[in-house]
Formats: C-alpha cells, sequence, structure tokens
C-alpha cells in the first residue's frame, strides 16, 4: 500500500469498528455488516484456543460472498478429499453469505473483521495458516501485508478481472500493488485475466490459468437433480416452459409485457418466475399482472401443472427448477445490477436469454458465440427469443446441446485450483 494511503485506510478500519459497537437501529445490509463484526474476532480466537491442532495444516480461504463462495466449495471440496487431516477456516464479509457457509464443510466459519492491523494479527495468530487463499477478487491489503510478512504464502483462485474494472484505476492499485505483488500463486480463470492481473503487479510467473471453478459447481448440481423429487415431481409438464430467475423489477416490466406477445401464439406456454429479492412487496406486482392478464397464479408450494404462472417466493430452489425449463431467461440483464448466473440453466442443456447489460458477465459472452444464450435489448427482441426456443425443436435442440458443451468444457477449474493450493501447503511442511 502507498505510504500516503495508509493513514486514512487505517482510519477508515478503525471508524468501521467504532460503528459496530454502537447501537445501530433498522436491518439494512450495510446495518447488518457492522453489527456481525461484533465479537466476530473473539469467536475464532475461542476456536482457536480450544480445536486448532498445530500439527495439521491449516488452510484460510476467504470468499465475500455467495457468489466467490460457490467458486470456492468446489475447491475446498477437492481438498478435503485430498487431505482429510488439513483444518480448513472460511471467512466471509457479506450478510448475503450466513446461510451458504454452512454448506462449504469448513472447521470454522465467521465473518472477515475489518481490515485493520490488529485484527489482521490476531486472525493470524488465533488460526496460524499455512496458506490464505482469497477466492476471485476479494484481496484485503492489510491482512495481506501481515501474513506476508510471516512468511504465510497467498494465493487466489477462480481469478477474473473486467476489462473495465475499477481495480485498475490509480487509486486502487496504489492500494492494493503491493498486495497483489505478495501473491504467490494465482489461478486465473482464462488467459484475459491472467495478463490483466500481471498488470495490476502479480508476477506473471505466479500466474497460471485454471479456469472456473463454478462449471464443476453447476455441472454437478445438474447431475444431482432429483426430478423425482417433492419439490419437481408435482411441477413436471409436457407444457413450454420457460423459467425466469433471479429477476429485478426492470427484467419484469420487459418480460412480463413480452409473455403477452409468447402466449399469444404459444397459449400453453407455462411461466415459472423466481424473482431474486422474493420480498412480498416485489411479489405483489407480479400477482396483480397475472390477475390482468387472466392467468392462473399459483405459489411453488400450491402449484400444479394447470396453472400458467408459478411464483416462487424462497430462494434457494432456483438451481433445481431449472431442470425443467424448455427455456431460461436469467434476470439482471436489464438491471444496474448486473446479470446473474447463466450457468445454471446452461448446465441443464437450456438455451439461455438475457438482456442487454451483459458486457461484464464472461459466460454470458461465451453462450452468445456458441449460440447458446441470446441478448435481447427490448421486449420484442425477448419475445421473439423465447418464442423460437419454446416452438423450434431444432433450434432449441441446438441452442441447448452448445450451452451443455459450454459447461462441460470447462469442468477440471477445482482440481486444478486444489492442485495449486496444495503446493502452497506442502511447501511449508
Amino acid at each position: 500500500m502507498q505510504p500516503l494511503l495508509r493513514l486514512p485506510y487505517a482510519a477508515l478500519g478503525a471508524t468501521a469498528n467504532l460503528a459496530a459497537r454502537l447501537p445501530l437501529p433498522g436491518t439494512g445490509k450495510l446495518v447488518r455488516t457492522l453489527r456481525a463484526r461484533r465479537g466476530a474476532l473473539e469467536q475464532f480466537e475461542r476456536w482457536g484456543a480450544t480445536e486448532r491442532d498445530p500439527a495439521r495444516p491449516l488452510l484460510w480461504m476467504h470468499a465475500p460472498s455467495v457468489g466467490e463462495g460457490l467458486q470456492a466449495r468446489p475447491v475446498l471440496a477437492a481438498l478435503r478429499a485430498r487431505h482429510p487431516d488439513w483444518q480448513v477456516a472460511y471467512t466471509f464479509f457479506s450478510p448475503s453469505a450466513e446461510r451458504f457457509v454452512t454448506t462449504v464443510g469448513a472447521d470454522v466459519t465467521g465473518y472477515l473483521p475489518f481490515d485493520t492491523a490488529a485484527a489482521a494479527e490476531r486472525m493470524l495468530d488465533a488460526l496460524r495458516p499455512r496458506a490464505v487463499v482469497f477466492a476471485k477478487l476479494d484481496l484485503w491489503p492489510t491482512l495481506a501485508e501481515r501474513a506476508h510478512r510471516r512468511g504465510v504464502p497467498l494465493g487466489m483462485v477462480a481469478a477474473t478481472l473486467a476489462a473495465g474494472s475499477g481495480r485498475r484505476g490509480v487509486l486502487a492499485r496504489a492500494l492494493l500493488g503491493d498486495a497483489y505483488a505478495a501473491l504467490s500463486a494465482v489461478g486465473a480463470i482464462d488467459a484475459a485475466d491472467a495478463e490483466r492481473l500481471a498488470a495490476l503487479g502479480v508476477p506473471a510467473g505466479r500466474v497460471s490459468v485454471t479456469g472456473d471453478t463454478r462449471y464443476d459447481q453447476v455441472f454437478a448440481r445438474a447431475g444431482a437433480v432429483d426430478r423425482e423429487g417433492p419439490l419437481l415431481r408435482h411441477l413436471a409438464s409436457a407444457r413450454p416452459t420457460l423459467v425466469a430467475g433471479s429477476t429485478w423489477p426492470a427484467d419484469e416490466a420487459r418480460l412480463l409485457r413480452a409473455w403477452r406477445a409468447v402466449r399469444g401464439e404459444v397459449p400453453e406456454a407455462r411461466l415459472i418466475i423466481a424473482p431474486h429479492e422474493p420480498t412480498p412487496d416485489h411479489l405483489a406486482p407480479i400477482r396483480k399482472w397475472a390477475a390482468g392478464e387472466g392467468l392462473r397464479l399459483a405459489t411453488l408450494d400450491e402449484a400444479a401443472p394447470t396453472d400458467d404462472v408459478v411464483l416462487v417466493e424462497r430462494v434457494g430452489v432456483l438451481g433445481d427448477l431449472y431442470a425443467l425449463a424448455d427455456a431460461a431467461y436469467v434476470g439482471g440483464g436489464f438491471h444496474t445490477a448486473g446479470l446473474h448466473s447463466v450457468l445454471e440453466p446452461a448446465a441443464f442443456g437450456v438455451p439461455v436469454v438475457f438482456g442487454p447489460r451483459h458486457a461484464n458477465s464472461r459466460d454470458a459472452g461465451l453462450l452468445v458465440e456458441c449460440a447458446g444464450g441470446f441478448a435481447a435489448g427490448n421486449e420484442a427482441e425477448l419475445a421473439r427469443a423465447v418464442r423460437i426456443a419454446l416452438t423450434e425443436a431444432d433450434s432449441r435442440g441446438r441452442a441447448g446441446a452448445a450451452a451443455r458443451a459450454l459447461v462441460e468444457g470447462g469442468l477440471g477449474a477445482s482440481e486444478r485450483s486444489a492442485a495449486l493450493i496444495e503446493r502452497m501447503v506442502l511447501r511449508q511442511m
């Protein structure tokens, strides 16, 4: 970190720690992020004092939220299979990952404390890691510096850096440049990412292309779906079905109007829609729209094959629901938050449709290139793409096969990433 940034960065961390101690009202994400830091350090210190076995290597994996966690989880599974004796600590940053972390199979999990020198030293004392590995790009400069001083190797897996990323700016490079230079091993998603990471300061000889571990994740989930289980069995139908996942109101404004045109040509078409945030306020306009269109709507738990619209009012099931799709619409492409995962439906061999804002989604670009996915700029294009996917069996088959082939071509990244981490840890033994 550049010397001029040290004082303001330290002050920011101290301010965050102070705010976390205040009796903050509300349940917003920022408030929950601050409140969650209360006792975070002490939790790891208690575990370190009672459960840490210094005779066993410990890997510390950090993934800030669910998306990065999905990339980290198959790597940890591969490492567990290779080295069941290792201990694993897993930290995260966002409250959205609280439930997810119970699935990663770590010995201890918890919120990453704010990035101050005191917190980093206490965490390193408690965990005594053989390596610290970051998923995707969430590199914290003070933690990286303190670990590097102790001789703890630093790694990164499923690393990706968009061409337009703010991390390539002057301020970000001044803040993070030393941390990038301290990385011992980086597994980049593709060659372009590797080049951009080297330009940020990662020594070029320490970067290799290992691929995106999400491909392994979504492929394994698609293969494990129980089509005869209680979730899917009662929804099975021969009706042409569009599964719309992770939608925002901006997506729904186009999609629901486009659906009228689709139904005009395909009256038996069925829509399963899973909003990204299934709150009552978000679901109410969809219910109102369906009533206005004269469509029979039911929630997921109540739905039958005869329902025209199935409204998914809970999270965690979308990855299975794509098994019912003849075509998929993935939300975020009409929303400023960005496109959500297009790989989940692709793993089922389903043609994928999305909105125009997909420039930062490598997977969406690859799907367009292989004709397994289609970007729609407006509701007319959206209606046409969905209608073709639902009614033209040959087109649907070709697009679906191309989408699945793309996923299959990316398999193996988890094992390659695990091998990269394995080499880091074993060098310390």
